[in-house]
């Protein structure tokens, strides 16, 4: 058993509430233990210049944590962002663009903010899960405006953490957990089961291919379950 009493395979408890925020065309607030992201998807219509003319679309995150998010108060950013929040922010673009058919979207972007108001671990993961939710949201008014077709959406994306901790695999590190973790693994997947990004490190000793493969196959089994959330929110 863990310190919160879940099993190595368990999620921590997971609800994301869609349409959270009243002037986004997409939102959603999940929540996964105590880590709460607060997602919301805006359309724009232009593209960056280097895809004008193009005739495609354009799908980009953004991440940000408030001051006391966390035990203790960050500072906020005032001279551009730091390395861990422009990585987060491409993982959440990037992972957000393989759900989307880009050409059937048209010249538009669509800007998926990921805001963490309160951090346990796993951030990055849940803007990535609770993010799908406000972009598909964001899709659902475009369809509704009769601006772009069903086809735009390809499949659902989701994510999680994975890591082994005193030497077992555990799924969907808390932040005491991922703070001991010999291994941390955060994996995005699709509904068809195949992986969008990977992102793994050994904090100590370097890990196996067969421990590799357990985690991914930990991380699977949490995807599932996520995808199956936001379909639930989502009908």
């Amino acid at each position: 058993m863990r310190g919160d009493g879940r099993a190595s395979d368990a999620l921590r408890p997971v609800t994301i509430t869609p349409d959270y925020l009243r002037y986004a065309e997409g939102s959603a607030l999940i929540r996964c233990g105590h880590t709460t992201v607060l997602c919301a998807a805006s359309v724009k219509d232009e593209v960056p210049p280097w895809l004008r003319g193009e005739g495609r679309g354009w799908v980009t995150g953004q991440y940000g944590m408030l001051p006391r998010a966390t035990q203790t108060r960050r500072s906020r950013p005032t001279h551009g962002l730091s390395g861990r929040a422009q990585e987060i922010r491409r993982l959440i673009g990037r992972s957000l663009r393989a759900s989307l058919d880009l050409s059937a979207l048209g010249e538009r972007l669509i800007i998926v903010d990921c805001d963490v108001i309160e951090a346990d671990g796993g951030t990055r993961t849940a803007s990535v899960t609770g993010g799908f939710v406000a972009l598909a949201l964001a899709l659902r008014w475009l369809m509704d405006e009769g601006l772009v077709d069903e086809e735009v959406l390809i499949s659902p994306v989701a994510a999680v953490s994975a890591g082994i901790v005193e030497g077992e695999g555990f799924l969907d590190l808390c932040y005491e957990e991922d703070a001991r973790a010999a291994v941390d693994l955060n994996v995005v997947m699709n509904r068809e089961g195949a992986l969008v990004e990977v992102q793994g490190t050994a904090e100590g000793s370097p890990f196996s291919r067969g421990q590799l493969q357990g985690l991914l196959d930990l991380a699977e089994q949490g995807i599932a379950r996520l995808l199956a959330i936001q379909e639930d929110v989502l009908t």
